[in-house]
């Protein structure tokens, strides 16, 4: 729960699946401008390729910052494939994968401003983390640091 009125918001998320496709999970770790965490929460998603469980960790992370009235978001992705076709570098090709980047962009356009940017798997710690927790119990998870 956010305490408080947060404009702007730093979200790293990370999505996994165990098979591509399979049994998949998107773990989300969101903090306010300075860094301090505001909420942690992932989710199972079911059977998946591991860029749709990518794309379904940062519509979960769009769809919480419009939620709470976030203005500014930047979004930390260990998906280079993700984070090149939201800035416009790749092209998306796959059609599995059309609807989902259609959806992220619509959302993300929203916002006053937003940003993604690739971090390396270690910078991304969290959001992996929860995405496993989300994959091994099966289940939606939800922590407030």
């Amino acid at each position: 729960m956010i305490v408080g009125n947060v404009d702007k918001a730093v979200v790293y998320v990370d999505g996994g699946s165990r098979g591509n496709p399979g049994d998949s999970a998107f773990g989300v770790y969101a903090c306010d401008a300075e860094e301090n965490p505001i909420v942690a929460f992932g989710g199972f998603l079911g059977t998946m390729t591991n860029n749709q469980a990518e794309y379904s960790g940062l519509l979960a992370a769009l769809e919480w910052a419009q939620s709470e009235g976030v203005q500014e978001l930047h979004v930390w992705a260990d998906s280079q494939l993700m984070v090149r076709q939201m800035n416009g570098q790749y092209k998306v090709k796959s059609s599995n994968l059309r609807l989902l980047f259609e959806d992220a962009r619509r959302r993300a356009d929203r916002f006053a401003q937003f940003t993604i940017d690739h971090v390396h798997r270690e910078g991304n710690a969290e959001a992996d983390r929860l995405a496993n927790l989300a994959m091994d119990s099966r289940a939606s998870v939800r922590e407030f640091p």
